[in-house]
């Protein structure tokens, strides 16, 4: 029997005496990172944001085996929210820009979740209308023509059901009903809320596709109620993608459970609670970056030059030479050349082994410079 079988569905329930802790760890780990950010300045707090928001898109994406440039997602989010990033704007795929406009409109507009909005959140996570090679039905829900959402592994003839979603006769009901559940104003404390919501919507499964994208959508627009802000500082998905396994294992489990749910917002809030303290890293690198151009405040830069460091400062993959910075920054061969040697006299750069065509640069090591 799937848990939305049972006679009690959706009437969840859990044991107090269990999440309460976990719950109470959580919100303390809250109240100090949003302190913390708190105490930032305004142009800080945006690029922690836009780093965080970055990271949600990129590995929600990645939890369902679609790999995103994180420079179109960066370029995309910032353009959108209208902040000012060091490195050049580059063009977005379509894809791109669909699950950047649905993470956007979760977490930085907190009005009322509704079917209409939902529909549009799908079409723009499927604007050509197809899911890889597919026709699928976008912006409404599935319907019995699709058959059975089941989730399945295995080689054919010896599959495994590891899940069979609600039949399509039951969604319009199922769906009006969580939907008004999740804009009830109940004393369940947010962030219970999120974890309710994020396996509630997975469980009815009422698109034929992006689900789960849709579903850690409406848990961040919970857990971004719950904030109180529109900036992100923190990344769910991030931690969810690092624990994919065991994520797919817990919802398994519980979709073959009661409806009794202790276990399931016991690891989610323990995955929240992991993914709070990793987010010092990201607020990490910012304040490590204002450093460093603390320390050059007095140096004077071309708009090529401190673009490309401030790229470099981003976690840019790879070294710089000659030919990349020419066309990273739309100029000659020979202007790239000078721009470099002049970083590399400043300190900024360092030269890496090699002579030649195999000449390249590095950023110098922040704690070098500290």
């Amino acid at each position: 029997m799937w848990i939305h079988e049972n006679n009690n569905w959706p009437d969840f329930s859990w044991e107090n005496e269990k999440v309460l802790p976990v719950l109470v760890r959580v919100r303390h780990l809250q109240g100090r990172l949003l302190g913390r950010m708190e105490g930032l300045g305004f142009s800080l707090k945006q690029e922690a944001s836009l780093n965080t928001l970055t990271r949600d898109v990129v590995t929600s994406s990645a939890i369902e085996g679609e790999k995103l440039s994180a420079e179109e997602v960066r370029s995309s989010i910032a353009r959108r929210l209208g902040i000012e990033i060091a490195g050049l704007l580059i063009p977005a795929s379509r894809d791109v820009e669909g699950i950047v406009e649905i993470m956007l409109d979760a977490t930085q507009k907190h009005e009322k979740l509704t079917d209409e909005r939902l529909f549009g959140w799908h079409s723009a996570l499927f604007p050509a209308g197809r899911s890889g090679m597919h026709r699928i039905i976008v912006g409404a829900w599935r319907t019995e023509a699709t058959g059975a959402m089941q989730v399945v592994s295995g080689a054919v003839g010896r599959e495994t059901v590891h899940f069979e979603a609600p039949q399509a006769t039951r969604l319009e009901k199922e769906m009006t009903a969580f939907l008004h559940w999740f804009e009830d104003e109940s004393p369940i404390d947010p962030v219970i809320k999120a974890g309710i919501a994020h396996f509630w919507f997975i469980t009815i499964h009422p698109f034929e596709d992006g689900n789960g994208r849709i579903a850690r959508a409406i848990a961040d627009m919970a857990l971004s109620r719950a904030d109180g802000i529109c900036e992100r500082f923190y990344s769910m998905s991030a931690q969810i993608e690092k624990e994919r396994k065991i994520y797919y294992s817990e919802l398994e489990k519980q979709q073959r459970n009661s409806t009794d749910i202790t276990d399931w917002l016991i690891w989610f809030l323990e995955c929240l609670e992991r993914a709070i303290d990793s987010a010092r890293e990201t607020t990490g690198n910012v304040i490590e970056k204002a450093k460093f151009w603390e320390h050059f405040q007095n140096v004077s830069l071309n708009e090529r030059q401190r673009k490309m460091v401030n790229r470099l400062l981003d976690g840019f993959q790879g070294n710089i030479n000659t030919s990349r910075y020419a066309r990273m920054t739309k100029c000659s061969n020979d202007t790239a050349l000078r721009d470099l040697r002049a970083l590399l006299n400043l300190g900024i750069l360092i030269k890496n082994a090699g002579a030649g065509r195999s000449t390249s640069y590095s950023l110098i090591a922040i704690e070098d410079l500290l």
